[in-house]
Parts: C-alpha cells; sequence; structure tokens
C-alpha cells in the first residue's frame, strides 16, 4: 500500500467518482463494544478482507461530518483499520484528523501509538503546525500515557522524513513542557539526539525554564552542554536561563563562565543577565558578595548595558539584608541621579531595612518622600513600619497603623497581626495580644504557626505553662504542626528554669515529628547546661549536636568558653578557644568580650598555638 503516499490524483476524479480505491485491510475485525473498551487499539488479528471504498464520498461524508453515514460505509471494518488506510489514501491531512477525533469520541477508542505518528508526520508534512500541537497536548495528558522508548520507535519505522519528524520531536517536548512531564521532556531530549533530530530552541528554551523552576540544576547543565555539542543555534534566552539556574544553584562561578561564553559566541548580555548575576551574588555569594554585586554595576556601564530599575532593587535589598544601610542609601542615590524613579519596591526595601537597625525616624522620613512623590503605600510598607515602632516598643503608634491600614482601603495580613502579637507578647501584654488574635479571625486571617510560636512564647516568658499547653493543642486541633522555631521557644523556656534536662527530651520528639534541630536549638541546651555548671552535659550535647550534622559555630564556642570560664576552667576554655581558631571560625564581638571579661580581667592572659588573636580594649 506503500504506493498510496505517493498517488497523484486528478482533482476531477474527486467531483466524478472515476477512480475507486482497493483498500485493503490487513487488520480488520468487525468493531464491537468489547474492543472500544480497550485502551490500546490493536485488534484481534483476522484474515484481511478487501473492500472498496470511494474516497469521493469518504472525503464528503467528512468534510460534511455525515457521521451516521460514515458510520455504515465502515461498519465493516474497525475505526483503526479504516484510519490506518486514511492515512495512506492521499486524503486532505484535516479530513484524516477530523475522523481521527471523531472516532475517538464515538467510539471510545484510544489510537495506537503508530497511527498517531503517521497522523502527526501527515500534518508536519502539510504544515499544519498548530494541529500537531493540539493534538499533541491531549496525546501527552492522556492516561495511557505512552512511553517515550514507543514513540521514538514509531516516528523511525513510519517513515515522515528527517524534517518532519525533527518537528514533531520538538513539538513533543513542548508539550511534555507544558504539562510539567520534566522528566518525560528530558528522556525526549536525550533519545532525540540518540536518533539524530534536530531540535529548536522553542522546545529547548521552555524545558530549560522548567528545569529552573524546579530547581533540577544538574539537569540544566547535562542541558546547556548537550546543546551545544549537537550545535542548537543559542540566544540570548538561553543564556539567560542558564545563568539563572546556575545563581540559583550557588554556582556563581559557574555562572560567570556561561556569560563568557555568551560572549565568545557574540552575544551580548542584557540587562536581564546582569541582574540575574547581581542577584545571585546578593543571595548567595557569600564573603564579600555584596562587593561583587557592586562592581558588576560598574562592568555594566563598561558593557554599554544601562541598569534597570530592578537591578537597583535588588542591589538595595542585598545591602539591607546584608545591614549594610550606607552602602543602600549610596545606590540608591545613584539610581536617582542616572535618572531612574525609585518605586514602591524600592521604598519598601530601605523603610524595611532601617526599621529593623532601629532606624525609625529615617525610615518615616522615608515614608513621607514615598508619599511625596505620590507612590501609595502598600501592606509590605506598612508591616515594616509596624516592625519599627514595635522594636521601639512604640504600642500605641503600631496600634495605630493597623487601624490606618483599614481606613486606607488595605487589608491587613497574617504577617501584619503576627508583629503587632509578637510586641504584645514581649511587652507582657498577653491579654491583648490574644483579643488581637480575636480580631485577626473575625477579619477571615487566619493564625498561622507564627502566630502560635508568638503567643505561646509570651505566655512561657509569663510563666502561664498551662495556657501555653492549651494553645499548642489548639494549634495542633486547627491542623497547624509545630516547627523547629515552637520547639526552640519551649527548650528555651525549660532552661531559663534550669530544666535542661527536660528541655533535652524535646529533641527525641523532635526527630519522631521528622523536625530538624537547628543550631539555635542546640545552642539553647548547651548554654542551659552551662548556665547550671553542668559542663560535662554541655559537652556531650555538642558531640551530640556533630553526631547529627550540625557543626558547631562561633555561638557554640562562645557559650562553652563562657562556661568553662566561669567555672574557673581557665586552661579548658583556653584549649575550646585554639579548637575554634582551628576550625577556621572567626571569632566575633561575643568573643572578644568574652576573653576580654573572663580571662584578661582575671589575669589569664590565653595562648593562642600559632593563631593571630588581638585582644584589644577596643575590639
Amino acid at each position: 500500500m506503500s504506493y498510496l503516499c505517493h498517488l497523484q490524483l486528478p482533482k476531477r476524479s474527486l467531483h466524478i467518482g472515476i477512480s475507486l480505491l482497493n483498500l485493503h485491510l490487513q487488520y480488520q475485525t468487525r468493531f464491537s463494544s468489547s474492543s472500544s473498551s480497550s485502551s490500546s487499539s490493536d485488534s484481534t488479528v483476522t484474515p484481511p478482507v478487501s473492500h472498496t471504498f470511494d474516497l469521493s464520498r469518504v472525503s464528503k461524508l467528512i468534510t460534511n461530518q455525515k457521521w451516521s453515514d460514515l458510520k455504515t460505509l465502515t461498519k465493516q471494518t474497525n475505526p483503526n483499520s479504516f484510519l490506518h488506510v486514511l492515512l495512506q489514501s492521499g486524503l486532505d491531512s484535516d479530513l484524516v484528523l477530523h475522523y481521527f477525533k471523531w472516532s475517538e469520541r464515538e467510539f471510545g477508542v484510544s489510537h495506537n501509538v503508530e497511527l498517531y505518528c503517521r497522523l502527526f508526520q501527515l500534518l508536519a508534512n502539510s504544515k499544519k503546525y498548530g494541529k500537531i500541537r493540539s493534538l499533541l497536548h491531549d496525546f501527552v495528558e492522556k492516561d495511557e500515557m505512552h512511553t517515550n522508548s514507543s514513540i521514538f520507535h514509531s516516528i523511525s519505522v513510519t517513515g515522515g522524513g528527517f524534517c518532519a519528524n525533527s518537528i514533531i520531536v520538538d513539538m513533543l517536548i513542548l508539550a511534555y513542557v507544558y504539562g510539567s512531564k520534566t522528566d518525560l521532556a528530558f528522556e525526549a531530549f536525550l533519545r532525540a539526539g540518540d536518533y539524530g533530530f534536530k531540535l529548536s530552541l522553542r522546545s529547548c528554551n521552555p524545558m530549560l525554564n522548567l528545569l529552573v523552576k524546579e530547581r533540577k540544576f544538574a539537569v540544566v547543565e547535562i542541558v546547556y552542554k548537550e546543546m551545544i555539542g549537537r550545535r542548537i543555534e543559542l540566544d540570548v534566552i538561553t543564556f539567560n536561563i542558564v545563568v539563572k539556574g546556575f545563581c540559583k544553584a550557588g554556582k556563581l562561578k559557574a555562572a560567570r563562565d556561561v556569560v563568557e561564553d555568551m560572549k565568545v559566541r557574540g552575544f551580548s548580555p542584557s540587562v536581564v543577565t546582569y541582574n540575574t548575576l547581581v542577584e545571585g551574588y546578593c543571595k548567595n555569594g557569600g564573603a564579600g558578595k555584596m562587593y561583587t554585586a557592586d562592581r558588576l554595576l560598574k562592568e555594566m556601564a563598561s558593557d554599554n548595558v544601562h541598569p534597570s530599575e530592578s537591578t537597583f532593587n535588588i542591589l538595595i535589598y542585598g545591602f539591607c539584608k546584608d545591614k549594610n544601610l550606607s552602602a543602600a542609601m549610596k545606590v540608591f542615590k545613584e539610581m536617582q541621579d542616572q535618572g531612574l524613579k525609585p518605586g514602591v519596591v524600592t521604598y519598601n526595601s530601605l523603610i524595611n531595612g532601617l526599621c529593623k537597625e532601629g532606624k525609625l525616624d529615617d525610615a518615616l522620613c522615608l515614608r513621607d518622600e514615598m508619599v511625596g512623590s505620590g507612590l501609595q503605600l502598600n501592606i509590605i510598607t506598612y508591616n515594616a513600619l509596624m516592625h519599627g515602632f514595635s522594636k521601639k516598643k512604640m504600642l500605641k503608634e503600631a496600634r495605630e497603623l493597623l487601624d490606618d491600614i483599614g481606613k486606607k482601603g488595605l487589608a491587613a495580613d497574617v504577617v501584619t497581626f503576627n508583629t503587632l502579637i509578637d510586641a504584645y507578647c514581649k511587652a507582657g501584654k498577653i491579654e491583648e495580644a490574644i483579643e488581637l488574635r480575636n480580631v485577626m479571625m473575625d477579619k477571615t486571617v487566619f493564625p498561622d504557626v507564627a502566630t502560635y510560636n508568638c503567643l505561646v512564647g509570651g505566655f512561657l516568658r509569663e510563666g502561664k505553662l498551662e495556657a501555653a499547653s492549651k494553645l499548642l493543642d489548639d494549634m495542633e486541633n486547627n491542623g497547624l504542626r509545630a516547627d523547629v522555631i515552637t520547639y526552640n521557644i519551649r527548650l528555651n523556656a525549660l532552661c531559663k528554669k534550669g530544666e535542661s534536662r527536660k528541655a533535652a527530651g524535646l529533641l527525641d520528639e523532635m526527630f519522631e515529628r521528622g523536625i530538624r534541630p537547628s543550631h539555635l536549638t542546640y545552642n539553647t541546651l548547651i548554654d542551659g547546661y552551662c548556665s547550671e555548671g553542668n559542663l560535662r552535659a554541655a559537652l556531650n550535647m555538642r558531640a551530640r549536636m556533630e553526631r547529627e550534622g550540625k557543626r558547631p559555630n562561633v555561638v557554640t564556642y562562645n557559650i562553652l568558653i563562657k562556661g568553662f570560664c566561669e567555672k574557673g576552667k581557665l586552661e579548658e576554655a583556653n584549649g575550646l578557644l585554639n579548637e575554634m581558631l582551628e576550625k577556621g571560625l572567626v571569632p566575633n564581638r561575643t568573643t572578644y568580650e568574652v576573653v576580654k571579661d573572663e580571662m584578661v580581667e582575671r589575669g589569664f592572659y590565653p595562648d593562642i598555638d600559632g593563631h593571630l588573636y588581638n585582644v584589644s580594649v577596643n575590639s
């Protein structure tokens, strides 16, 4: 029957019906209800029977959607066999597609993968790409998913030509991406390479983007290298996606290497490229990260790339997070010098940074400047300012902000309420905190774990253990699970009461509930034991900390050094100081204060074995 694929019929033959095609149905069986319920279209094989159909009549019936007449005409065969014939008859691809969809609806049949691939090829050779995309979308969303192995095998054995098959595979990968079937998309990408099919950026870029979104960074690297190896033409979008992936993975050097690759291949990094790099350094750069991020701003100028508002916002946010407000304000000024108008995001970052550092007056000045420039405060602005007032224990002003939020037509969120509830709890105003929790629920803002943590901490500080326990039960009954912060609050309360051993029992409960203790968890317990003078238990807790995957940090050593000093064990404290330095931990201000107050003031000068350590009064 292969000759039918190449047969050219005169147009007039469709009108006068002089040509009848002998359609030899090799897999013919009478279609029954039992076969229609099958998920596979491979029907029972019977001896081939020859039938003669008028192609002109079939064409007209499909065109005019005379499905009942077509059903009568084809009753001696099954839908799969008839479709197989149509695919080789030379019939217009749109008509074949119409029959394909009708037969699936009418008979509840799912055509086999080979017939799908033949139809894809017919549509591809007719340049009906939109219809291929639509059909592929339905194909990959079916419950009875075909394997990539069977799809690629069928594509390769059914012909169609290299160009058509490459288009189909390209669109198949894109369909997987749109269906969020990342693993199947990646597998198809690899198989396309094995079969030698040519892919385009129409599938590769969206696949890379989805891989980054799902944080499958190792796969991003594989795809990027494969694309280069297969000589798939890359564009700026490709490079930007890969840079973003490496930045999110914390592989900043690799991200810079991709930018260099980009330049070598004749592409100029865009503002998006630089913004991605700047954000990568701000979030993952480690020591000196903000210096490098700031240097990128100068590199942009040398590459004639103009920074955008987003560029400056990222830098300002990074400096504020790094508690370097002077640098943040310098970038803010530079932004304005370059003719860019700061937006709500810009002001919110600065106001939040200032409030966290206790510089409420400066934050309020910026708030006024923001309003004066025609910008509207949003809930993030209010939350930042509320935190600033709360930090200063200005609870009346903080509460007034909550009232103002409603007047401005904004809706207070869970962060708003939590900020004020926490402030009330820390001020010992538990009744006001509970009343605010009720207001919160009346406004259909539902408490989260953080809300309960604030309240539990408040009750425990007041010694109201029964009320705290009731709150914890209430939290669980509302479907909220205690987190590591909940446990840290409980541990801290027990340790302050001198019940460190009881607090240590909560560690086992944490592991049983799948909650991993933090550094703060262990350090709280070590501090508790040291405060009780139980240095052996403190050292045992440090050993447990290491066994359970947490390396002691500078805070751990500060607690231990102070604990040993207070017990008069200065030589042991000196040994811990050396151990800390040997592990590469950098002493902080607390370390210097402990050494000065607990050692030097007692006439004991620490012996630092080969380590540079300056115990100066001004440190």
